[in-house]
């Protein structure tokens, strides 16, 4: 029987594992794949406190190397479900049932598709959703970047290295992204932009994608334009299929808690991009993993004496 179960290994589900360990209470942490989450498709974190910039990846490695020392255990897997027995709770993953007094749910989310006609054809053929991960292999080819929030005009900033040119797609008239990311990418010279536009259709050959087509939504005018691939950032879906059951969700899939990560059934938090929130930053994740991991030791405390306050 273990203490806590953390699912998910991004800065929510680091931060919740490190302040449980450090609390002295057995701690798994189940990931899927690599420690990090969204933090290992961001080139670069500018606005995390005590680094001017960081790599994504970076970072991720120095939030996760603390854990071991604090007796931290890790298991890959994908988890399936929770049951809730009561005094405990089981996780199943698709390989082990593990029983726990305690869950943290810290799954976060990924990047919304475009749903359009070719975006799955040519997934991995011209069709990405991390820069970071793909855009080395776009060199001197000309790219779409769509959306407008700071994921998208970051990533097309981090493009130019590699791209000849880059167009950011977007269906409104402004972008979304903070000011200091706007003004950058106005002032690059290989960005340019398709203003009130969406994507309609990805077009290509047997090889890879060729172009999109591209429709603007006040004049209803469509043209294709011409490129050697796309990524995509037009929001984003939680993770969180598995727990749909539960009746911790909102319509929309996201976890609802209160502000001590607390969900609907007792002994259950959520944490990180997971959550219904307004603000979706690694700092936020960090602020949520803290107070989990210290509500954990309190309700396991509590459940060995319900008089007891810590």
């Amino acid at each position: 029987m273990l203490d806590v179960i953390v699912i998910g290994a991004g800065p929510a589900g680091m931060t919740a594992a490190l302040y449980a360990s450090r609390s002295n209470l057995s701690v798994l942490l189940i990931e899927r794949g690599a420690p990090g989450g969204q933090m290992n498709n961001t080139a670069e974190i500018e606005n995390y406190p005590g680094f001017d910039r960081i790599m994504g990846p970076e970072l991720a490695e120095k939030m996760y190397s603390p854990l071991e020392k604090f007796g931290t255990k890790h298991a890959y897997g994908i988890v399936e479900g929770i049951n809730d027995c009561g005094d405990y709770k089981e996780v199943k993953t698709d390989s082990e049932i593990y029983q726990t007094k305690t869950v943290i749910i810290a799954t976060g989310c990924e990047h919304r598709q475009l749903g359009v006609k070719g975006e799955q054809e040519f997934a991995g053929r011209g069709v990405s959703y991390c820069a970071v991960c793909d855009g080395a292999f776009f060199r001197n080819r000309k790219l779409l970047v769509v959306g407008g929030g700071d994921s998208a005009v970051e990533e097309a900033l981090f493009l130019t290295q590699f791209a000849s040119e880059v167009v950011i797609v977007h269906r409104r008239d402004e972008l979304r992204a903070q000011k200091i990311i706007q003004n950058r990418a106005f002032a690059n010279p290989k960005i340019s932009f398709l203003w009130d536009s969406v994507v309609t259709e990805i077009k290509g050959n047997k090889m890879s994608m060729t172009g999109a087509v591209i429709e603007n939504v006040r004049t209803k005018e469509i043209h294709e334009e011409e490129a050697g691939g796309i990524f995509i950032y037009v929001g984003l879906d939680p993770l969180t299929e598995a727990f749909k059951d539960t009746g911790i969700t909102n319509e929309d899939g996201w976890i609802i808690t209160d502000t001590q990560m607390r969900t609907s059934v007792p002994g259950v938090y959520a944490v990180g991009d997971v959550r219904e929130k307004e603000l979706r930053q690694v700092t936020t994740a960090v602020g949520d993993g803290s107070i989990a991991g210290q509500q954990v030791f309190q309700f396991i405390e509590e459940q060995k004496d319900p008089k007891t306050t810590v």
